[in-house]
């Protein structure tokens, strides 16, 4: 099986009360946890209203983290093409890309919250039409082309990047949710894809089905488009036990349910959980339960599971929450990092396949102990003194070793 890559999708998802300038520079903390781990991609998300999601600029956000990290692919966790002039958006990522050595990943979305659109007084039935038109004069600005066109909402006059991206091809990826229209333009362009749908129960069902809509479109494009380059979002808190992880993120699991999906988004079929424990069952044990609340195993088996029902996939990419306090939460994304990845990517068969080999072929070992006390019996000292201490560290290495007159009669016999 292929191995995977592995990243974290911070939207961000905050309750509101704490400072936000601490939250920002914990949120930057948190990247650069990620980054020591070898965590392959970190996704900022840009949203306007809510009150839970306060990042209005991922690229700022990105930027800082930049500084602060050595390897990790920061990307646009997306970035909302009608919102902006293409190309601000385009010079924005090619500074960005210059700032992080090459590091970036151009993620685009049509804007997720309909707050945010009602904000900036855009229709939402122009949003995903907007954000097609704005990947292709990017793309075309991206490739060095200069560009004059006129839109209902841009313009642009003989419009070329002063500096094209560092990296020879930066990556491009939209936002998928559960209708066929992310897996479309990522189609229509030849470009990656993160499914946001996978959230949900319905979202990773679906996923088989989203993939046919990405090939069905590159085929009537002239494009093609790649597993590898498909991310699968996943929710997970992880702990050594079950009973510790439910006991870490219940009140949060709660708390981000009622107060946001529910009581703030008013999320079609949301209902509040009436107690913690209800957040938790239903939300990570129940039937068709999206999330994983539990240990590295639980999470291992689950990644499986969905890398059968979607066919394969190139990242998973955990979603950040503040279910568990901010210790726990780091010790969670650090047992997937010690536990998970390795298992999922096979890094671990070697290792087991030489213990195992060690410890079933004795046979091939017992020279080695025979001539240590060969040379010890050889030496009339150390051989007296080995009768007098039975030196637990020879008893260990010599496995159990006889008495001295029989070990004199083998080596004799030799």
């Amino acid at each position: 099986m292929p191995r995977l890559s592995f990243g974290a999708f911070l939207a961000p998802h905050h309750p509101i009360g704490e400072h936000p300038m601490l939250q920002f520079r914990r949120d930057l903390d948190f990247v650069e946890h990620l980054d020591k781990l070898g965590y392959d991609e970190f996704w900022c998300g840009e949203h306007h209203s809510s009150g839970w999601e306060m990042i209005a600029s991922p690229e700022m956000f990105l930027a800082a983290a930049g500084e602060r990290t050595k390897r990790i692919k920061l990307a646009t966790g997306v970035v909302s093409l009608p919102y902006h002039h293409p190309f601000n958006v385009a010079q924005r990522m090619v500074q960005l890309d210059y700032m992080t050595g090459g590091r970036v990943i151009f993620g685009s979305g049509p804007g997720a919250l309909a707050s945010d659109a009602h904000t900036l007084g855009v229709d939402p039935m122009l949003l995903r039409d907007r954000q097609d038109e704005a990947i292709t004069v990017i793309r075309r600005l991206f490739a060095g082309e200069r560009v004059t066109q006129k839109s209902d909402w841009f313009t642009l006059n003989d419009a070329a990047l002063q500096l094209l991206p560092l990296q020879e091809d930066m990556p491009f990826a939209v936002a998928s949710q559960i209708s066929p229209s992310g897996m479309t333009l990522a189609g229509k362009h030849g470009i990656g894809i993160i499914s946001i749908g996978s959230l949900s129960s319905e979202g990773l069902n679906a996923l088989p089905t989203q993939w046919g809509f990405a090939e069905s479109a590159a085929a009537k494009h002239g494009k093609t488009v790649d597993r590898k380059n498909w991310r699968v979002l996943l929710s997970w808190h992880i702990a050594e036990t079950r009973e510790k992880a439910r006991a870490e993120a219940r009140d949060g699991l709660m708390r981000h349910h009622n107060e946001y999906i529910t009581a703030t988004l008013q999320r079609p079929g949301a209902r509040p959980f009436k107690t913690p424990d209800e957040a938790v069952d239903k939300t990570g044990f129940s039937d068709g339960a999206a999330a994983t609340i539990g240990t590295p195993d639980d999470l291992i088996q689950r990644i499986k599971e969905v890398i059968d029902i979607s066919g394969g996939f190139g990242t998973v990419v955990g979603f950040v929450h503040d279910w568990a306090n901010p210790e726990n939460t780091m010790r969670s994304w650090d047992m997937v990092a010690r536990y998970v990845v390795p298992e999922i990517n096979g890094y671990l068969a070697g290792l087991r396949k030489s213990r195992e080999f060690v410890a079933t072929n004795r046979e091939y070992f017992d020279r080695a102990r025979d001539a240590v006390m060969s040379k010890i019996n050889e030496n009339e000292a150390a051989a007296a003194a080995l009768q007098r201490t039975k030196s637990p560290m020879l008893s260990a290495s010599a496995s159990n070793i006889p008495d001295l007159d029989a070990a004199r009669a083998k080596a004799a016999a030799r």
